[in-house]
């Protein structure tokens, strides 16, 4: 398939950039990929009450916001803990990919979702700290599971945030003995070293701009910066695509069609698929790498959004 029609045309706007990596550090080139990302005229998410918490870790405490969907008296519902991407050294709680998928998704799951500010690697933090956030994030959601109403908690992220939440649990299950309801992942970014990608990957790459694409330093560096000290050797919490698998519980994984990151994802479900583990995987055609980003209103991040909706709440 294509490239979606609204993406396609908003290439003109990269014209000119030789790669992602010079549209990043170029001011003007960044400010055109700013202006191709940018939907200033797109909907608003769900409006609906939340709430910031400071939540207690090993490393101090962890900033959370908590998207709570109107609900009856006594009223149970399912929680989702969510981490954003951003190569685990960029994103907030207010990137799109944090608040406006947390927003949809209470809404359409009607689930409370948990949206987890882990400390970003950089300037002296690596793992395993931004995973002990993560960690810590789900304990509390389980330790409180009475004050938010929730009956069972489903793990999520996108990107680097696919793999923290893939970590912790498979931490939990180590040292907890607890399985998420769901494991749920979009864009995941499990291997050091990316695997070959398919040929069907291959032709979908050729098609896009370069600027659309980052390049093996920016992997390089992301790891870097997330692995430090465990670089030469790093453990299974880390990178889950080396990790055994046979534990984990039922898994969605939604890789975008243009993206070199569909190879990590891809081998990742064969990998969950092998070790007997009830995996499905979607591939979200017309889209590149961070989709949900993007506005609802195409086809492609709605469908996305669905998908995650009904493994949160199966019967809505």
């Amino acid at each position: 398939m294509p490239l979606h029609p609204d993406i396609e045309s908003r290439l003109p706007l990269l014209a000119g950039i030789p790669s992602l990596d010079d549209a990043i550090s170029n001011p003007e080139m960044r400010a055109k990929l700013e202006e191709f990302g940018a939907y200033p005229d797109a909907s608003l998410p769900p409006m609906l009450p939340t709430r910031d918490v400071l939540l207690p870790g090993p490393h101090g405490s962890v900033p959370v916001r908590i998207y709570s969907p109107q609900r009856e008296p006594g009223q149970k519902r399912r929680a989702f803990v969510w981490m954003h991407g951003g190569a685990f050294m960029f994103g907030d709680l207010d990137m799109h990919e944090a608040d406006w998928t947390a927003r949809e998704l209470a809404h359409r799951a009607s689930a409370v979702i948990i949206s987890v500010d882990y400390r970003l690697a950089g300037n002296g933090i690596s793992y395993p700290v931004p995973l002990d956030d993560v960690t810590a994030a789900v304990r509390w959601v389980r330790a409180n599971a009475a004050d938010l109403g929730i009956d069972a908690v489903s793990i999520g992220g996108a990107s680097a945030g696919a793999n923290l939440a893939t970590g912790a649990t498979l931490r939990l299950q180590d040292e907890d003995g607890w399985t998420p309801e769901n494991l749920v992942l979009a864009y995941p970014f499990m291997h050091p070293d990316l695997p070959a990608p398919s040929a069907s990957l291959t032709r979908a790459l050729r098609e896009i701009v370069p600027a659309m694409r980052p390049s093996g330093q920016m992997f390089e560096s992301a790891w870097d910066h997330y692995l430090g000290a465990v670089r030469s050797n790093p453990p299974g919490y880390a990178t889950p695509g080396a990790a055994a698998l046979d534990r984990l519980g039922p898994t969605l994984v939604l890789n975008a069609e243009y993206d070199d990151l569909r190879a990590s994802g891809e081998a990742f479900s064969a990998s969950l698929a092998a070790a007997g583990v009830d995996v499905e995987q979607v591939m979200i055609r017309g889209v590149f790498h961070g989709f949900l980003n993007l506005p609802r209103a195409l086809a492609p991040v709605d469908e996305a959004l669905n998908r995650i909706a009904s493994r949160l709440n199966p019967l809505g």
